[in-house]
């Protein structure tokens, strides 16, 4: 070719090169998923729930139930398309589909999964969020609600509230927690001394397995039943809802809280509160906060009670003088209200803010944060408690939660539903850090404390196994990389105790190829991922538009012939 040629070349290679990014060459896992939902949905409602990459919506609805920012980088691994299903169909082809293209499945309701398992994955994967099918269904009549995976807490609340003043629900304070999650994982709150948990109070559900099928409790069977009620529904299928029992609250409750330093008296009301709290009068829940702060310059600590009493002031104030007069509590410190200004109340929002605030969202709130959690079966005694406050000051960080079991939670046995934890434990502790400051270094800092103060109260907490609260996610304590059921074990025992050996029994039965898993879940007894299947498909849609760009550029290599 003559060197005079040779601009012509390079500019029809540019040419071409440009025109070929500038054609609207469909993505072509978007197209592929669109082929094959449009199998079953028609093609205008199936392409307005796929949001690929390329959407100008997709950061806004990736980032919007993102709840740890730790998991909102920029080389936090993101899905290549996320399905925004509007109805029960749409998710029973998302599962049919992503099977067939060879994607991994996340499920996400509300987003509050503290190690983000519901929406990161270090392979392509897909990402269902639910937070369309967001129905609520209150019938007074029987006292029970249909409640979808992608309604909030705070609209269940709200909802109840609607239809009766006197019911309520044994479930979480946070009102942006979605219902999906919180339920499968055995979500609980203020009243769970006098009601249990969340799951001890749901009576039917609507899943779609593995074949997507929709089943209800009648059809899914007792075990599958069983299983989605506390032992994490997203290792078995995809819930679409929840029917609930709801339960009588009084027209009046009293919430009160009280905050003691160091000085003040702070070791002696929390030794006592180890003994008090999980035997007193079950229409009582007192949550106890513990904190390193600084007061006059100098670091110390500092406990905080808060409380929820299902009655009215005097026969708290009567309780607590018998049970607990370390305390020192007078009227003055009581508020009487409703059950959902409490629930309002229990969620940071002044007393009297109209009930309408939990319908907020408070889409893209996410702060940097860790959590870790451990049970208590024996009191600490004074002299751990000085220590540990020591370890909190010395540490600057890391808070402590101690929640209270006993009432109803021990009347409940331990295998009635996955969830373990009943009589024997006296409170739960959950190890909280938030930070504000991005980048790896003051990740590492704040996890590190964490890890460090979850280590110094090894000798105060649940042993063989470790016990922890599967709601609470916690990467800590265990991960599988091969979904064995030896790995599984690790962490599944922690959570699950004893009843792993029976979740791992149903995961065979109805997901033996282990479709449905994450970092967490439980496996089946002979883990078979079809990673031939998935590198087939994901290949062929990569070369598919490998094949575009070769096209192209041979096409434009190929101008010095004209």
């Amino acid at each position: 070719m003559p060197n005079s040629m040779r601009p012509y070349l390079l500019l029809s290679v540019v040419f071409f090169f440009n025109l070929y990014h500038s054609m609207a060459v469909p993505d072509p896992t978007h197209q592929a998923l669109l082929q094959c939902l449009t199998q079953s949905i028609p093609t205008d409602t199936a392409s307005s729930i796929i949001v690929s990459k390329s959407n100008p919506s997709y950061t806004s609805v990736l980032r919007a139930y993102i709840r740890n920012a730790r998991f909102n980088t920029s080389s936090t691994p993101k899905p290549l398309i996320i399905i925004t299903p509007l109805d029960e169909s749409h998710v029973s082809a998302a599962v049919i589909c992503s099977q067939k293209l060879g994607f991994q499945l996340k499920i996400r309701s509300g987003g509050h999964d503290y190690e983000g398992l519901s929406y990161v994955f270090d392979k392509p994967f897909f990402v269902l969020d639910m937070f369309n099918l967001r129905s609520i269904t209150v019938n007074m009549a029987d006292e029970t609600a249909w409640v979808g995976a992608g309604a909030t807490l705070g609209e269940l609340y709200y909802n109840i509230w609607k239809n009766s003043k006197v019911h309520g629900f044994p479930a979480g304070v946070c009102p942006t927690v979605g219902v999906g999650g919180h339920l499968s994982g055995a979500g609980y709150g203020t009243l769970i001394r006098k009601y249990g948990l969340s799951v001890d109070h749901v009576v039917d559900a609507k899943l779609v397995d593995v074949n997507g099928k929709i089943l209800d409790r009648k059809t899914m069977g007792e075990d599958l039943f069983w299983a989605i009620r506390g032992g994490g529904a997203a290792s078995f299928g995809v819930v679409l809802s929840y029917k609930i029992k709801l339960v009588p609250v009084p027209e009046t409750v009293t919430v009160f809280r009280i905050e003691r330093l160091l000085t003040e008296n702070a070791t002696d009301i929390t030794f006592k509160w180890q003994t008090i709290a999980p035997t007193t009068d079950e229409n009582l829940f007192m949550r106890m906060l513990l904190q390193p702060v600084t007061r006059n310059k100098k670091k110390t600590a500092r406990i905080s009670v808060i409380a929820l009493y299902l009655g009215d002031s005097d026969s708290l104030v009567s309780l607590l003088q018998k049970d607990f007069p370390e305390l020192s509590i007078g009227k003055s410190n009581c508020n009487e209200t409703t059950w959902i200004d409490s629930v309002l109340w229990w969620a940071n929002f002044d007393l009297g803010t109209p009930p309408t605030a939990l319908l907020d969202r408070d889409l893209n709130d996410a702060g940097f944060l860790k959590r870790k959690s451990d049970y208590v079966q024996t009191p600490i005694p004074k002299s751990g408690l000085e220590s540990l406050w020591q370890k909190m000051i010395e540490l600057g960080k890391v808070g402590m939660v101690f929640n209270a079991y006993g009432g109803r939670m021990d009347q409940i046995k331990p295998d009635e539903t996955p969830f373990p934890h009943r009589a024997g434990n006296l409170y739960k502790i959950q190890y909280s850090v938030n930070w504000d400051q991005p980048g790896s270094e003051a990740d590492k800092n704040f996890t590190t404390q964490a890890k460090l103060l979850h280590d110094f109260m090894t000798p105060f907490v649940s042993k063989n196994p470790r016990s922890a609260y599967f709601n609470y996610r916690d990467i800590d304590v265990g991960s599988t990389k091969e979904w064995s059921y030896e790995e599984g074990k690790v962490y599944g025992e922690s959570y699950f105790n004893g009843n792993y050996e029976r979740l791992v029994d149903v995961k065979t039965a109805v997901d033996a190829n282990n479709f449905f898993r994450n970092e967490q879940s439980i496996p089946p007894r002979s883990s078979s991922i079809l990673h031939s299947s998935y590198g087939s498909a994901t290949c062929i849609i990569t070369a598919v538009h490998t094949c575009w760009y070769y096209i192209v550029f041979i096409f434009s290599l190929c101008s010095d012939l004209f």
